[in-house]
C-alpha cells in the first residue's frame, strides 16, 4: 500500500505542455474524502488510514457500517478504502484534500475496473488475425480461433489457451502515469494518458 486518495473518473481531454505539443489526458475528480478509520498496529495489527469517498443514504448502509460512520462523525460513504500513511498529521473525521496528496509533476498508478464488453470472439479479445482469405469454402471463418490443440498426445487443451469468453471488467492498474495538473479548489487533478473504466467510475490514485 501506498498514500493515496480515491477518485472519480471524469472523462478525458487534451492539454498544451510548454512546447505547443498536445497531451492526452484524464480528469479526475478527488473527493475530498474523508478519513472513517485510523488502524493501529495495537487495535488492528498493521497500521493503515482508511478514507471513504461518495455519499450513500443511511437507510441503504447496514446498521454496523453506520455505526462505524457515525464513530467518525462523518455521513455514510459510498467507497472505502485503506492507504498505508499519510505524508501529514490527520484525525478521525478529518477531511484530505487533493493538495494535501498529489503535486504536479509527480507520477501515480491508478486503479480502476475495466470496461465490461461481454463475450467476445478472440480477434476482439486476444487480436487474433482470423483463419485468412475468404477462399477454399471458408464462407465462414475469417474470425474464427483456428486449430487449438495437438494429436493423440497430449490429447488435451493446454490450461490458459487463448479463446473466445468474457473480456474486461476486472482490474486493472495502470502505473507511472504523470500529474499535469492540480486544481486544488475543484478538487481536481489531471494525468496523462487513459485510465481504466466508465466516466463516473471510482478510481483508486496511489503514488
Amino acid at each position: 500500500m501506498a498514500t493515496g486518495l480515491i477518485g472519480i473518473k471524469k472523462g478525458m481531454t487534451s492539454i498544451f505542455d510548454e512546447n505547443g505539443k498536445n497531451l492526452p489526458c484524464t480528469v479526475i475528480e478527488m473527493g475530498p474524502c474523508f478519513v472513517t478509520q485510523i488502524k493501529t498496529e495495537e487495535t488492528d495489527g498493521y497500521n493503515a488510514v482508511q478514507v471513504g469517498l461518495g455519499e450513500k443514504k443511511e437507510n441503504k448502509t447496514s446498521a454496523a457500517l453506520n455505526g462505524h460512520f457515525k464513530k467518525a462523525k462523518v455521513s455514510p460513504k459510498r467507497k472505502l478504502v485503506e492507504f498505508s500513511h499519510f505524508d501529514k498529521e490527520i484525525s478521525l473525521g478529518d477531511t484530505v484534500a487533493v493538495a494535501d496528496v498529489f503535486a504536479e509533476g509527480e507520477f501515480v498508478d491508478v486503479i480502476g475496473t475495466s470496461k465490461g464488453k461481454g463475450f467476445q470472439g478472440v480477434v476482439k479479445r486476444h487480436g487474433f488475425g482470423g483463419v485468412g482469405q475468404a477462399t477454399h469454402g471458408q464462407h465462414n471463418r475469417l474470425r474464427a480461433p483456428g486449430s487449438i490443440g495437438a494429436a493423440s498426445y497430449p490429447a488435451r487443451v493446454f490450461k490458459g489457451m487463448k479463446m473466445a469468453g468474457q473480456t474486461g471488467n476486472v482490474r486493472v492498474k495502470m502505473q507511472n502515469l504523470k500529474v499535469l495538473k492540480v486544481l486544488e479548489d475543484k478538487n481536481v487533478i489531471v494525468v496523462k494518458g487513459a485510465i481504466p473504466g466508465h466516466n463516473g467510475n471510482y478510481v483508486i490514485v496511489e503514488k
